[in-house]
């Protein structure tokens, strides 16, 4: 901290990291309601006033994790649309690109994802964000031929939250599957389900 009590640059910046890493650590192991601001500041060997610096509440700080969380998300949801006009033996490879890097995401920090997916209020929310997205994206990729027609593609959206959200905790979360392998095993079960072929 610099004169009158200023964020001095890169010192802020890991004050400000470090805190919000304590802080998913604590989130994640006890909850919201159990987890204090005072547990988190030393923890993460700051003084109080240094954490009103940049939240001015634990609310404040719990809200930007899950904001993170819900951004990063959205984003990778987003990019993973297909665009018009591919191969279409190219799609199962394509349609894992884009499930891999959701996957990859999840597992980057699992205590993030616990209260992004799980814990937070907004869990439910973000899951259905995400559900929307999917559709949209399935909707498109629908149209451009993709996809039967005949298939309601929120059911199919819903379906893949479902998954991915099982499978974070039962596979990724214990180190049964890397994201690659999930995603991949999770497009050959949509793409062709159970049935010899």
């Amino acid at each position: 901290m610099g004169q009158r009590g200023r964020k001095q640059g890169s010192i802020g910046v890991e004050s400000k990291a470090k805190l919000l890493s304590i802080a998913t650590e604590e989130f994640a192991t006890n909850g919201f309601h159990e987890t204090k601001i005072s547990t988190i500041v030393k923890k993460a060997g700051v003084t109080q006033p240094t954490f009103y610096l940049y939240f001015h509440s634990k609310e404040a700080i719990f809200q930007e994790l899950v904001c993170h969380f819900r951004t990063k998300l959205t984003d990778l949801t987003k990019e993973s649309r297909l665009e018009s006009g591919l191969d279409v033996n190219t799609l199962p490879g394509r349609i894992a690109v884009g499930l891999s890097a959701i996957f990859n995401f999840l597992d980057e920090d699992h205590q993030l994802t616990k209260i992004g997916f799980f814990i937070s209020t907004e869990a439910d929310d973000i899951k259905s964000q995400i559900a929307d997205l999917i559709a949209s994206n399935l909707v498109s990729e629908q149209k451009d031929g993709y996809f039967r027609k005949d298939i309601d593609m929120r059911i199919v959206a819903d379906g893949l939250v479902g998954v991915i959200e099982r499978l974070t905790v039962t596979s990724l979360f214990k180190g049964h599957k890397k994201p690659v392998e999930l995603a991949r095993e999770i497009v050959d079960l949509f793409l062709y389900g159970l049935q010899n072929q």
